[in-house]
């Protein structure tokens, strides 16, 4: 656990709560599933490397947290099948859930020049991920009566940030079905609002800059704040959202992206 992260830091915001966590090996979600533990939250930890989240399940519970991980693909729809079971067998329920799993492409370049391999996997990874984790987490939050999903977009959901065509296209996706579904089970308890990130420092983001180093600055250029944002910045954000402080936000898009929608 880093230094800045401590056990009971914010009086237990998510204390005696169940929340799972996708693409949680690296980046938002690996810094979401330390600061959720240390708020109190169980944390289902699910994503593609079963070793670096069974790591990451054991420095938490080192620290006194509690944790378990569910390898598997959002785009499967039986692998998050299983990690809701995990939360529910394991935990007693699903009080909330950070669908934070994506995927940019690594293919630059204008549209036409998109492999469609490209296009599908951006799609599977990013819509038809969202779609499944809503499809199996609802059903076990309607059944309590309470919940709070928050959903990860992209300052790309608004504006062509001049990302990827297909990833503009799946990021404005994931915002529509975060206005769907806050509207569809707002009346029964369920918040569902999103994140609108900008360029964050993650493993996926440094390995883009690695192959194209000129990007770096290109990718903060249009930001009021001339940097990326490092992962537990934007994990912050989503904590407020899962907690009740945020009690009167759903079908929100909430922008952690260094201003680039402000100029």
């Amino acid at each position: 656990m880093t230094d800045d992260i401590q056990p009971g830091r914010g009086a237990g915001q998510l204390t005696g709560r169940t929340v799972m966590i996708t693409g949680a090996s690296s980046g938002i979600g690996e810094a979401a599933a330390r600061l959720f533990a240390a708020e109190g939250a169980a944390v289902v930890l699910m994503a593609r490397r079963e070793d670096r989240l069974a790591q990451l399940v054991e420095e938490i519970r080192k620290s006194g947290g509690r944790a378990a991980a569910s390898a598997g693909d959002v785009a499967r729809p039986e692998d998050v099948e299983r990690a809701v079971a995990t939360a529910v067998e394991g935990f007693g329920g699903l009080d909330g859930a950070f669908n934070n799993a994506g995927y940019p492409g690594t293919v630059f370049g204008p549209l036409h020049e998109q492999p469609q391999e490209a296009f599908d996997r951006i799609m599977d990874v990013n819509v038809r991920g969202t779609w499944n984790c809503l499809r199996h987490q609802i059903p076990v939050m309607l059944a309590a009566g309470r919940g709070a999903i928050v959903n990860t977009a992209s300052s790309a959901g608004l504006i062509a940030t001049g990302a990827p065509a297909p990833y503009v296209a799946a990021k404005h996706a994931v915002l529509g079905l975060t206005k769907a579904a806050a509207a569809e089970y707002g009346a029964q308890g369920i918040r569902v609002n999103s994140l609108v990130v900008g360029t964050t420092r993650t493993e996926m983001i440094s390995s883009v800059v690695e192959g194209h180093p000129e990007l770096e600055e290109a990718f903060v250029a249009r930001q009021v704040q001339k940097r990326m944002a490092e992962p537990q910045e934007i994990a912050e954000a989503a904590l407020w959202l899962l907690s009740d402080r945020s009690s009167f936000a759903t079908g929100s898009h909430v922008a952690v992206d260094g201003g680039i929608l402000a100029v």
